[in-house]
């Protein structure tokens, strides 16, 4: 089964592009131009210096009028950090390919819905030299689609809802709904589409509930994209521990921590890097340190 929710919120996006602009047009009612052609771009934005700084899924749309790139971040709670993140994720992205960066942000929870929709603004009050506005698509605006009938006609839409909405009184009418319509499709979307729904149920009855629902189709838990996704959990599981293996050592010792050192850590993903930083943990006088002769 998928491995985590965060990879699964922002990768079915990738198995359909199509369902972002669809997401963007019909739950946050946005005028956007029906692309010509939609495809995956490269997530990492990091630069020659060590800095690692990727986004979650990166597509590029092209439309009869420009062409934009689609930042979808994956977000399961409030993190003021990203607010410095995701204007650089922009400015770097509209400086290097040209392009019109749209950030769009996707989480199960109202209350990290409610903090990423606010602008963020940088500069002078009154005056800002830069505005950033996310999209955000949340349990508050993606519909709930408990109707057969409604799910058959858009399959990808009706899983967005069921990853959204999966829980509680509308479960059963949902997942059962989401079920049927993947029946209408191939094995291989379908598979993909099964494994999304599974790894964002949170609640122990819904997600019992959905393997139930799945189990004359064994094929979807023995799918190649389980496999990739659990792995890629697991990796960034072990990354985020052993950066947090760092910054705790340091602390430990009563070595003060800037927040650029902390950012640098927490966003490093090379767990090779990470465990000579956890050494050079022990020895250094400065935070600062961790960084020498990178």
């Amino acid at each position: 089964m998928v491995g985590t929710t965060h990879e699964s919120l922002h990768r079915i996006f990738q198995k359909d592009p199509g369902l972002l602009t669809k997401a963007l047009q019909k739950v946050l009612g946005v005028e956007f131009p029906e692309p010509r052609e939609i495809a995956a771009m490269n997530v990492d934005l990091t630069e020659i210096e060590p800095v690692e700084r990727r986004v979650d899924t990166l597509l590029r749309a092209e439309t009869e009028e420009k062409t934009y790139l689609l930042v979808v971040e994956s977000q399961g709670r409030t993190d003021d950090r990203k607010r410095g993140s995701w204007p650089y994720y922009l400015a770097y992205l509209h400086e290097k390919y040209r392009c019109e960066p749209v950030l769009i942000v996707i989480t199960q929870s109202s209350a990290t819905a409610k903090w990423a929709s606010r602008p963020i603004q940088l500069g002078f009050p009154g005056w800002e030299s830069l505005i950033v506005r996310p999209l955000v698509l949340g349990p508050d605006n993606v519909p709930v689609i408990a109707d057969e009938g409604e799910a058959v006609a858009d399959p990808s839409l009706a899983v967005l809802s069921a990853m959204t909405h999966g829980k509680g009184r509308n479960a059963a009418a949902i997942l059962e709904s989401v079920a049927a319509a993947l029946k209408t499709l191939d094995s291989d979307s379908a598979a993909a589409f099964a494994q999304f729904v599974d790894s964002c149920l949170a609640d122990s009855r819904a997600k019992q509930m959905w393997r139930d629902l799945m189990t004359d189709i064994q094929y979807f838990w023995r799918h190649p994209l389980a496999e990739q996704v659990r792995e890629e959990g697991r990796e960034e599981g072990r990354a985020e521990a052993k950066a947090e293996t760092v910054l705790q050592i340091l602390e430990w010792r009563g070595i003060p921590v800037s927040s650029s050192v902390r950012e640098r850590v927490t966003a490093c993903t090379e767990l090779g890097r990470l465990e000579v930083w956890a050494r050079r943990a022990l020895q250094v006088t400065d935070s600062a340190e961790l960084f020498v002769e990178e």
